[in-house]
């Protein structure tokens, strides 16, 4: 019995792969571990040559693995497709997030705010230095640690407003979901996969991605707030 694949991920698709492992394994005799880690953890535990033999995170972060020679070159597969939503506290005024206008409002107007260190906290940074608003919201801002989602935060009522994937804030308890970023503002994260050089089973990884960016997949990533890539 060969061992369990181990697949180690960044926090905004450890849902999406529980189910998606768990559906592969209903397939097949082989069977996987997944563990969720802030997506910079990640990285830097496959720099260390721990054994791993799967890794799920943002494709620019997959291609940089690639390229120092951590995953297997030509083994990326994109798996779905993140956008950014916004969260407050349940039962809390729901403030406008229609434009861009209206976000830039609402931020200027939240008493805290929190964002992820991930790619989507990247844009929100460089967002709110374009609107010329960091200084001025810089004492309010909490940066969520790796590994801990945003919505919690939100949820305990330690900040009044929150950033993150669609696909980590719509199931916590606790929190709104006031809706996606108007488009203007945006930002879509695509999230891929890569065969780790450690791994010791290369052929049983590769069968587990390509069942996880086929058509029989896409459902399950439209349940957990993404689209397939």
């Amino acid at each position: 019995m060969p061992a369990p694949l181990k697949i180690v991920s960044s926090m905004a698709t450890r849902q999406v792969l529980a189910e998606l492992v768990a559906a592969f394994e209903a397939r097949t005799s082989l069977t996987a571990t997944l563990e969720a880690v802030g997506g910079v953890d990640a990285a830097k535990r496959l720099r260390t040559d721990e054994v791993i033999d799967a890794v799920v995170l943002a494709s620019d972060v997959i291609d940089k693995l690639t390229e120092e020679g951590r995953i297997v070159a030509g083994s990326r597969v994109d798996l779905v497709r993140s956008g950014v939503a916004v969260a407050v506290r349940a039962g809390a005024p729901r403030p406008d997030i229609r434009s861009e206008d209206a976000v830039r409002r609402t931020v200027l107007a939240a008493r805290s705010l929190s964002y992820s260190t991930g790619p989507s906290g990247t844009h929100l940074a460089r967002l709110f230095e374009r609107w010329g608003i960091a200084s001025a919201i810089a004492s309010r801002l909490v940066l969520a640690p790796p590994g801990v989602p945003v919505g919690t935060l939100v949820a305990e009522g330690k900040v009044e407003l929150g950033f993150q994937q669609l696909a980590e804030l719509m199931h916590v308890e606790g929190i709104d979901v006031l809706g996606p970023l108007p488009p203007a503002i945006q930002v879509v994260t695509t999230f891929a996969a890569g065969v780790a050089t450690t791994s010791r089973q290369p052929g049983a990884v590769r069968e587990m991605l390509s069942f996880m960016a086929s058509p029989a997949a896409a459902a399950v990533k439209r349940r957990r707030g993404m689209e397939p890539a």
